[in-house]
């Protein structure tokens, strides 16, 4: 007699799949650098995270992180104040195979060939392990840029920050063997408005003391943070530690952690202080200016981990399918689910070719690439992060029921979705950013370099370029257009790059469903004729 209890007709677990070797789309968009790079598409550091994160080992370290959340503890008990935060093994594991695979700050210190680009392919693959703890390292990777402002700081804090090694210990940061950073840049009255800001900076001597508060900080458990203050002369940014020099603590208040949408293995917080020690960087009055390498490179991380959430949601939402049986075969199979699987392969590879471009730009010393940086990266952090939370949906809903439960991943993934598109300016700021790139000469002539690449090769693309250069004829008055204006630019980018280094079968569908309109506007409506596959069979392998 048949066993009443037996399990049938369930997806295995995910579980030994190099997630860099089973990824078409991340090794077709890396091969084009190949003369700057060499075969990073063999690369052993590459191919060592991804193994990791596919392993049984890393995958289940990212439930127990969230399911456990960070508990602040404000005072010992004694009354002593101490403001900080537990997390739980899980979280540390994470952060110590991150920290060592140089996710962080290493490739500002790197000699290796295109380092930023290495270390993008890196950060996609390992964010699709776990979202939360990539806060920390997103945000040292960023701080480098801002601290290279000044010299005498930029030697006091960039090897350690640059260290592969994850060292917890609340010690000045000379006595450490590596270092984290966060920022602290929002207020409760301004959010996105920083210039709104009321925290005062007063100086004293060769230091500034800071008063106020700060109503988003993330990662508040790190060693230093980059801060928008008011000085005497205006806003301006400070480099603020946990722990000073002679070893005491900064004043740092942590008032509460957020209970927040997303992830819940990564702490943010509020955070009050109390002349609180600051090192000026940069200008008084120069503090937007001063931040905003940091905020660029935050950006770039924002495009990277939405990359990844797609990516992981359609490596799930792929498996399910291709061992679930229903109605006479398994899904994967079925016309319907083979249409919904390829238009979300063809949204994931969209992404991430432009994410690498983005990178690889990092990496170039050219000021045409700094040029394509500065109109990319707006466009790029508005379009693919806004896309990732339908995208994930639709994947959490092929799973069915199965997606709906928190051990299979998809909840988690869902929450994070729409993470990145608030992070570091919401959409209609980046749309905003995208117009102000463009009022300079250089921007548009990087994005039209880009696209005019593959001038002839697609009528329709050609002809959606001519559609942004008839919108931009009245730039000056194209606010309340600027969000139809960046999605159109960024999916001729996307549509651009997918011509050039992916498969004819991924490009055609591509620019039918994003560019000519023959589409459903919801994932599954590619048209009829679309090799689906073919487009499939790239998705995990």
């Amino acid at each position: 007699m048949a066993d009443p209890f037996a399990v049938t007709n369930q997806a295995p677990p995910l579980r030994g799949v190099n997630f860099f070797t089973r990824d078409a789309a991340l090794c077709d968009a890396l091969r084009p650098y190949a003369d700057l790079t060499g075969d990073l598409t063999a690369d052993p550091d590459l191919l060592r995270i991804g193994e990791l994160a596919g392993s049984e080992e890393a995958l289940s370290h990212a439930l127990p992180a969230n399911q456990n959340a960070p508990v602040l503890r404000t005072h010992d008990r004694y009354g002593n104040r101490i403001d900080e935060v537990e997390f739980h093994p899980s979280w540390h594991w994470l952060m110590e195979q991150a920290v060592g695979f140089g996710l962080q700050a290493a490739p500002w210190t790197s000699e290796r060939p295109s380092p930023h680009l290495t270390r993008a392919a890196g950060f996609y693959l390992w964010s699709q392990v776990e979202p939360g703890h990539g806060c920390p390292i997103s945000m040292t990777y960023a701080a480098v840029p801002a601290l290279k402002v000044d010299a005498q700081l930029a030697k006091e804090w960039v090897p350690q920050l640059a260290s592969t090694q994850y060292d917890v210990r609340r010690l000045p940061a000379a006595s450490k063997n590596g270092v984290l950073a966060g920022m602290g840049m929002t207020e409760k009255q301004g959010g996105s408005d920083v210039r709104a800001n009321l925290t005062t900076a007063t100086p004293a001597g060769d230091v500034y003391q800071l008063n106020g508060h700060k109503w988003f900080c993330s990662a508040p458990q790190v060693d230093v943070f980059l801060v928008l203050a008011q000085a005497p002369d205006g806003l301006s940014c400070f480099v603020v530690p946990r722990v000073l020099a002679d070893g005491n603590r900064n004043p740092f208040a942590l008032q509460r952690l957020k209970d927040k949408l997303g992830n819940r293995s990564n702490a943010s917080s509020e955070v009050e202080f109390h002349g609180t020690i600051g090192y000026r960087l940069g200008d008084e009055g120069a503090g937007v200016r001063t931040i905003i390498e940091m905020v660029a490179a935050t950006r770039l991380d924002c495009v990277l981990g939405s990359a990844a959430l797609q990516r992981r949601a359609l490596v799930e939402a792929s498996w399910h399918t291709q061992h679930r049986s229903a109605f006479g075969g398994l899904l994967a199979d079925k016309p319907a689910m083979q249409n919904v699987l390829a238009d979300l392969a063809l949204e994931s590879e969209a992404a991430t070719a432009l994410a690498m471009r983005l990178a690889a730009a990092v990496d170039s010393s050219d000021p045409k690439e700094a040029a394509f940086r500065r109109i990319g990266l707006p466009l790029a952090k508005f379009w693919v992060c806004k896309r990732t939370p339908f995208m994930v949906a639709e994947a959490l809903e092929c799973l069915g029921g199965n997606g709906y439960v928190e051990e299979s991943g998809l909840p988690l993934l869902y929450r994070e979705s729409p993470l990145n598109s608030i992070w570091e300016g919401s959409g209609n700021v980046n749309a905003l950013d995208v117009l102000r790139a463009l009022r300079r000469p250089e921007s548009l002539e990087a994005w039209l370099l880009e696209v005019g690449s593959v001038q002839g090769a697609d009528a329709r693309l050609d002809a959606a370029v001519n559609d942004v250069l008839q919108a931009l004829a009245d730039i000056e008055n194209a606010e309340a257009g600027a969000r139809r204006l960046a999605a159109r630019m960024a999916l001729c980018l996307q549509a651009s790059l997918l011509i050039r280094h992916s498969t004819p079968e991924v490009a055609d569908a591509f620019v039918a469903s994003r560019l000519a309109n023959d589409w459903g506007g919801v994932f599954g409506t590619l048209p009829r004729t679309t090799p689906f596959a073919g487009i499939v069979e790239r998705t995990i392998g």
